[in-house]
């Protein structure tokens, strides 16, 4: 056991600060998966294909791409009490807007525009936590904040499907809208004032984006993000026509894709260290991958479940091992590549949810999980490539 003074305050409690922060990550996770687990239910309300619903997904993880970097500099300046309460209350806005969206086309720029407040929370909220926990307690209390994206995929994706299931998708958006405006009145109260962590040079953005070692892990993160999401994004469209499932079994195989998923991220994070970060991310891909290889085994319900194992484990687990990896082969630019790592997952949704629409409306349902598994094969050769310049990199 560390009984030296940095070990005894590395396990000393968390500062109460870090809960309406992951509350926040919560509900943001939450509002983000909200659609793919609503997606028949917006289809049918607003009389439109599944393909077109599932731009929802695309258009919204594009803005979040381009908007993390971009907003990140655009709010430098900004206390973070006053950021992060607003950017809930815009959240919650929004989806009280999107609730009144008569048609397709009045919902998707509303949609998008919400999504403002993803592209700020999350990366805004991890550059905080800095400043809120002494250094000895500042990975756990960030690995902490993020816990509250993998209870969303637990509880907060299964639970929206079924409200949306149930009494249709403006209920589920109502949820969504009821929880940010809880969060933000946590986030206002608990705060403190003058918490302002310093801004990014134009040194440290220039030295990440020349990093070859950096780009190609980033790039990494695009694929591998893709091909989940060309069948994860119409997951609920799928199991309907395939297994003519209901709300409530959609919602407790979300919840199961869910737990698994957080099963996969405690293990990784217990044995990173020991395998190393790079050979992580491998072990994660290939775990995706060999659920969707085996896909056309799922011809019921327990055996749906059971397919979906692997890629469960492997599907935070993978962006986990990924940051650790990125914070590895430079420690100091870790706020500029996990940024863009951050900006790769949402250009790797806006891609995947893009591609799987097409798919659907040329050749049906049945070729996604090939395309998602061609995607993945490419993440593994590109991770495999990145390692070999890992150690090129030199700050």
């Amino acid at each position: 056991m560390n009984t030296t003074p940095a070990g005894a305050a590395a396990q000393a409690a968390l500062p109460a600060v870090l809960w309406p922060l992951l509350f926040g990550n919560f509900v943001i996770g939450t509002g983000v998966m909200v659609v793919p687990g609503t997606l028949n239910e917006i289809s049918s309300n607003l009389d439109v294909s599944v393909a077109t619903a599932g731009q929802l997904i695309s258009a919204s993880a594009l803005l979040m791409c381009l908007g993390a970097p971009l907003l990140a500099a655009v709010v430098a300046g900004w206390d973070r009490r006053r950021l992060l309460a607003l950017s809930m209350v815009w959240y919650a806005a929004l989806h009280l807007a999107c609730i009144a969206a008569p048609s397709f086309a009045a919902l998707l720029p509303l949609r998008v525009i919400a999504m403002i407040a993803p592209a700020i929370f999350t990366p805004q909220a991890a550059a905080c936590v800095g400043l809120l926990v002494p250094p000895e307690q500042r990975g756990r209390a960030i690995t902490f904040v993020f816990l509250g994206w993998s209870v969303a995929s637990v509880l907060g994706m299964p639970i929206g499907a079924f409200i949306g299931g149930t009494f249709g998708w403006r209920s589920a958006f109502a949820a969504v809208s009821l929880l940010s405006f809880i969060a933000a009145v946590w986030v206002w109260r608990a705060m403190p004032n003058g918490v302002r962590p310093p801004a990014l040079s134009a040194a440290d953005w220039r030295e990440t984006l020349r990093s070859k070692a950096l780009m190609l892990c980033v790039l990494v993160t695009v694929l591998f993000s893709a091909g989940q999401f060309v069948l994860f994004s119409y997951f609920a469209p799928y199991y309907k026509l395939k297994l003519g499932i209901t709300a409530v079994q959609l919602s407790l195989l979300l919840m199961w894709f869910g737990v698994f998923g957080f099963i996969g991220n405690m293990v990784m994070s217990r044995n990173i260290d020991r395998i190393g970060a790079s050979r992580s991310v491998m072990v994660g891909i290939a775990a995706m991958a060999l659920s969707l290889l085996i896909w056309p085994l799922g011809t019921g319900l327990v055996m749906a479940a059971l397919v979906s194992i692997p890629w469960a484990l492997g599907c935070f687990s993978s962006n986990s091992a990924q940051q650790a990896r990125l914070v590895a082969i430079a420690p100091a630019l870790a706020s500029a590549s996990i940024a863009l790592n951050s900006s790769a997952m949402y250009a790797g949704q806006a891609i995947g949810a893009a591609s799987g629409g097409w798919l659907i409306s040329h050749d049906g349902m049945d070729t996604l999980h090939w395309a998602g598994f061609a995607g993945l094969l490419l993440a593994m050769a590109m991770s495999a490539w990145a390692t070999h310049y890992q150690g090129t990199h030199r700050r």
